[in-house]
């Protein structure tokens, strides 16, 4: 017989069903994107020229044109507000940059604009890209099911138009149109998407399907149990959706303080303007006085003084394979107190490998003898657990037999004729024979060994006859213990466990990571009913996952964070923040970076607040000459800045993953 001599060539990634086409919002589809470029381009044309000293007509139409590209809808929109009796600071931001080109320093006023502009346009995109995840997660479900009619016929429908009770046909490699239960057939269905199992879960009559799974083998017949608006896919649509607009109580606390001090400048610019002409000012001295208030009072320190820690933080992060969607999000990983994390693929690998093998006395085999014969039977095979075990035979470099007259059968195994023998690998349940042996017994005892510590058991039999067990499990990141406690001592608690996987498979998993809070079998709904658990006790949760089963969570948590490699579209747009590279440690680090990041924050603003505050008084007291003003200004500006661009580099991340590190 011929035979196959695995050994570990590059391979291509397996086949399987085309992913739904992802939609994605251009930057440029945005009108806040585009006219915030334009802005941003007119501004570096004219400020070379000023510095260069060419002459004002040179330069100054472009500032002009600046002005308007930039500023004419926050403006708009102040506007608008106003007939609302509603003040906002952007507004205040164009009455600013206006009164600063009155006096003369058309570049500051210009420089506001596209600092403004350029934020809304980031909003604006950030908004859409996580509408845009939203909608593409109903693509999940198939648009269209096969309903058999009572007469035994078949007929294709819109799923939409299913109702519960109908009967729909799932052929091997579609996806199931409806949340519903197995009346005929068996099958392997692939959940990930919703529980977050990393194998395909046998499915016979009684058991129940979800919307958006994928069939693997077998023909399943399958009775509707919810509408499609209410289906398990669709829900996760709507609590993404619901969890998103729980962080809109944050946004109108900003605004209520962006309205405070909008009124109070205001007022303080009138008031500096008009008080010194009641008592016989002249107009151009009040007007120099309350400009020169204008900008000294400006919030350009402010800004800067936040926004440059953060952005370098941000900056730093994605050098080191974290990408942070926000500088909110920079600041919110350091108000984290508590963890939870996702198992499978976030904890694990996400790929189930052989970790045991155990020959059966009296086989006349060893661990490479069973592992082979094991492998020889499952390569035709395309089942997850069939490529673990074909991988493990690779990884050893085995030579492996021909398999003839291969078959499947869902949810039992596969069979083949190896060397004159047959050969059958599979569930011990389905496979192990009734008639009492020693070598049954023997599998027995090891099949109850392997399961009671969360692996999944693969009996092998040669001729009706158990030869041997193998253990698959899926396998923990060399990373995750050590992880794990550096999130401890971060955040004073051991991280939690949230896992759609079976209790055993968990509890093992958890225990080699050191978490002693697991919660097992859990469905989307309940991973976030255990991190709104966790908020109400006062704690700020961060959510780490990678599938659509993660998403709704991710959104619920005070933050969210995705592993990127392997993580969904949904999650990584949920997600807060995204571990591009896979590397789970990097989580700690980023987390002490962030709270380098909040320091560097609050001694800016004690410095822009000490600066604004001096060069306020000094103008209302006594006389700030403008160039004063300015410079004051503009200094404070700077070294807001230079200090926060501190955290740009290597040495802040190297101090932050050194703090982990010592935490452990």
């Amino acid at each position: 017989m011929p035979s196959v001599l695995l050994q570990r060539p590059e391979r291509a990634a397996p086949a399987g069903p085309a992913t739904p086409p992802r939609r994605r919002t251009r930057v440029l589809a945005l009108a806040e994107a585009r006219w915030a470029g334009a802005a941003l381009l007119l501004f570096l044309a004219a400020l070379p020229l000023q510095l260069t000293g060419a002459p004002a007509w040179a330069w100054g139409p472009l500032y002009a044109l600046a002005y308007v590209t930039g500023g004419w809808e926050p403006a708009w929109e102040g506007l608008r507000a106003l007939r609302e009796k509603t003040l906002d600071v952007d507004l205040l931001m164009i009455v600013a940059a206006i009164g600063a080109a009155s006096i003369g320093q058309v570049m500051d006023g210009a420089l506001l604009i596209v600092i403004f502009a350029t934020s809304g346009a980031l909003e604006a995109l950030a908004t859409a890209r996580t509408q845009d995840a939203v909608r593409g997660l109903l693509d999940l479900a198939p648009a269209t099911a096969t309903r058999l009619t009572p007469g035994g016929g078949e007929e294709t429908v819109a799923t939409e138009d299913l109702r519960v009770g109908d009967t729909i046909l799932i052929r091997p490699g579609e996806r199931v149109g409806a949340d519903g239960r197995v009346v005929e057939g068996a099958g392997e269905v692939d959940q990930a998407t919703i529980t977050g199992e990393p194998l395909p879960v046998a499915k016979e009559a009684g058991d129940e399907v979800f919307a958006g799974t994928l069939n693997g083998t077998g023909a399943l017949r399958v009775t509707v149990g919810r509408d499609a608006t209410d289906s398990v896919i669709a829900r996760i649509v709507a609590m993404v959706a619901e969890a998103s607009e729980t962080k809109a109580p944050t946004q109108l606390f900003i605004e209520k303080v962006e309205q405070r001090y909008s009124l109070g400048m205001v007022v303080a610019t009138l008031a500096v303007f008009l008080v010194p002409m009641a008592f016989g000012a002249d107009l151009t001295s009040a007007l120099l006085r309350a400009m020169t208030f204008m900008i000294v009072a400006s919030p350009c320190a402010v800004v800067l003084a936040t926004m440059p820690p953060l952005l370098s933080a941000i900056a730093n992060a994605g050098r080191h394979g974290v990408l942070v969607k926000s500088a909110v999000v920079m600041e919110r990983l350091g108000q984290v107190d508590a963890v939870a994390l996702d198992k499978t693929g976030t904890l694990t690998e996400g790929t189930p490998r052989v970790t045991a093998i155990r020959p059966l006395d009296g086989s006349g085999l060893d661990e490479d003898g069973l592992l082979a014969l094991a492998a020889a039977a499952e390569h035709p095979s395309e089942h997850p657990l069939a490529r673990a075990v074909v991988d493990a035979a690779r990884d050893r470099c085995l030579h492996v037999p021909a398999a003839e007259d291969f078959t499947s059968a869902p949810g039992t195994g596969v069979t083949a004729t190896v060397l004159g023998h047959a050969v059958a690998v599979g569930s011990p349940a389905r496979l192990l024979p009734a008639a009492d042996s020693a070598p049954v017994e023997a599998a027995a005892v090891l099949t109850a060994e392997l399961e009671r510590e969360g692996r999944t058991a693969v009996l092998v039999q040669r001729d009706g006859v158990p030869v041997g067990v193998l253990a698959v499990a899926d396998r923990l990141r060399p990373d995750a213990a050590a992880t794990v406690t550096a999130l401890a001592a971060l955040t004073g608690r051991t991280p939690m466990l949230l896992t759609g996987d079976n209790p055993r498979a968990a509890a093992r998993l958890g225990a080699d990571a050191g978490i002693t809070d697991i919660r097992a079998g859990l469905l989307p709904q309940d991973k976030v009913t255990a991190v709104r658990e966790q908020e109400a006790a006062g704690r700020k949760v961060l959510v780490i996952g990678d599938g659509v089963n993660d998403a709704p969570a991710l959104a619920a948590a005070h933050t969210g964070i995705a592993m990127g490699r392997a993580g969904s579209d949904l999650a990584l747009e949920t997600a807060d923040a995204v571990i591009v590279r896979d590397e789970l440690a990097t989580v700690p680090a980023v987390m002490a970076l962030s709270r380098a990041a909040r320091r560097l924050v609050i001694q800016n603003l004690v410095i822009a607040g000490v600066f604004i505050s001096g060069l306020v008084v000094w103008d209302l007291a006594g006389h700030l000459p403008l160039p004063l003003g300015v410079l004051g200004h503009e200094g404070s500006t700077v070294i807001v800045g230079l200090n926060g661009l501190r955290l740009l580099r290597d040495a802040a991340w190297n101090r932050a993953a050194t703090l982990t590190d010592e935490g452990r």
